[in-house]
């Protein structure tokens, strides 16, 4: 059974937020590129998330988040990380941060890491569905190892079979998966080049005065 392909609106959010708290899976766009996603205390949804594009186990899922207060308890956000945030965003960047103390996620989710991977997206559609059912693990739409999906009927030749919702928000806007940078254990070093340049980022933290490993040294 396929996919109900739904219209990025303010009754297909519903929809979507319906099977998210049912447990199901949503096709989603977001700012960069089309997403699945899964609620995050749905019983098994991390692996059903990475099982529906056939990726191999051991890799960490990040969550799309309506804001950054909305992970405060659940990370610890490094003044480096804040700084970050507040430049970018809503937008095309992924920050790798600690996990608070006590704080229990599934292993799945973070590969068995203390750090998760967090990201405010620059798009309605995943911050509204986010401010509905908390931060949601999401993880880009495609098969593994093929290209991230750029509209929705792509999404649901891909995946169809295996999601609940998908939003229709037309085509992606960036293209281009998220920057990753880990805020996790001293200075903020490059995972993924991706949205938002590297030395963008870079400029930003020196101008704050604080050091990282992004790029090598201006000067």
């Amino acid at each position: 059974m396929s996919a109900r392909l739904v219209a990025d609106d303010a009754a297909g959010r519903a929809a979507a937020i319906d099977a998210l708290r049912s447990g199901g899976l949503v096709g989603l766009p977001t700012d960069t590129v089309y997403g699945i996603a899964v609620a995050l205390d749905a019983p098994g949804g991390i692996e059903r998330l990475a099982a529906a594009k056939g990726r191999p186990p051991g890799r960490a899922i990040m969550v799309l988040a309506d804001g950054l207060d909305q992970v405060v308890g659940i990370v610890d956000v490094p003044p480096e990380a804040r700084i970050l945030a507040a430049a970018c965003w809503p937008g095309g960047l992924t920050l790798v941060l600690p996990v608070r103390a006590g704080v229990r996620l599934p292993a799945a989710l973070s590969a068995g890491t203390p750090t998760l991977g967090v990201r405010v997206p620059d798009h309605p559609a995943p911050r509204a569905l986010a401010r509905a059912v908390g931060p949601i693990p999401t993880t880009s739409a495609n098969l593994h190892g093929q290209p991230a999906a750029l509209d929705a009927p792509t999404v649901l030749a891909a995946l169809g079979g295996a999601l609940d919702v998908v939003l229709d928000g037309g085509p992606a806007r960036g293209g281009v998966a998220s920057t990753v940078v880990d805020c996790s254990d001293g200075l903020p070093r490059l995972i993924r080049s991706g949205a938002i340049p590297a030395e963008s980022l870079a400029i930003v933290l020196e101008d704050a005065d604080y050091a990282h490993l992004l790029v090598a040294p201006r000067g």
